[in-house]
């Protein structure tokens, strides 16, 4: 019935319904790797969970998830997308969102080096990048900023990477320009949508996950023995705990998976 109700558009009875049972998250990017895991675990913890992926149909893994819980819900949207993203803010008028994650992005095949290294940079690659990781961040943000001022927990988070920090691990190091880049754009944009909304009273923090085992990333780590990888359950757990204990007085802060600030 609930689904019934959400894809007709009938989102008012869902805000209600929301708001008495449980508390609503937008994650974008959930289809697979972090997005999905977090997906899981808030819909294992019974909050409204809107799933948004980027496919004309709804990938096997959101119908899966749907199909598991009944409050979670499979949406369109494309970050690189102005319209999707307005279709979306849309439909959602006027539901509240706790918890807004902006985790779509790119990272490029780290094993194809060239196109992100100096001497046969790829350029028109750095514009899928930069629309991907910084300004798709910066526009969904945009868009639900009323949705989450609405609601009780007034969160919005960004999935962010210590490649993109100028005093971390890559300070001082050479090649994957373009993931590093944006990374570092999405930061400095989202310390001026912490600024910005912090009248409203919504805290706003970059999370750091760690070097995560998703997918292509988890093949290439069993192939070649690589170590210091998680699994996607303790970094997103870990993230999880640290959104929830997210405050006013953190926004604009830069955290690690475990709780540790990181630098920027």
């Amino acid at each position: 019935m609930r689904k019934t109700i959400f894809a007709a558009g009938v989102l008012a009875a869902l805000a209600l319904m929301s708001a008495a049972q449980a508390q609503t998250v937008l994650i974008t990017g959930s289809n697979r790797g972090i997005g999905l895991e977090f997906a899981r675990q808030y819909a294992s913890k019974g909050w409204t969970v809107i799933a948004t992926h980027r496919r004309d149909s709804t990938p096997e893994t959101l119908a899966e998830l749907e199909s598991e819980h009944e409050n979670a819900h499979a949406e369109k949207l494309d970050v690189t997308d102005h319209a999707s993203i307005d279709a979306l803010a849309g439909k959602l008028a006027g539901m509240p969102i706790d918890v807004l994650i902006n985790n779509a992005g790119i990272t490029g095949d780290f094993t194809q080096p060239k196109p992100q290294s100096l001497g046969t940079l790829d350029y028109d690659m750095a514009v899928r990048f930069f629309r991907t990781n910084a300004l798709g961040a910066l526009k969904v943000s945009e868009a639900f900023l009323d949705n989450v001022a609405a609601s009780d927990q007034k969160k919005i988070v960004a999935i962010s990477s210590l490649a993109g920090s100028f005093e971390g691990e890559s300070g001082g190091k050479g090649g994957i320009y373009w993931y590093r880049s944006s990374k570092a754009a999405l930061n400095m944009m989202m310390v001026g949508v912490a600024a910005d909304s912090r009248r409203k009273g919504i805290a706003v923090a970059l999370l750091s996950p760690g070097t995560v085992k998703v997918e292509k990333v988890a093949e290439m780590v069993d192939r070649m023995g690589l170590k210091g990888f998680i699994e996607p359950s303790e970094s997103i757990a870990g993230m999880i705990s640290v959104i929830e204990n997210l405050t006013l007085d953190d926004s604009g802060a830069f955290i690690r998976y475990n709780g540790e600030p990181q630098p920027f």
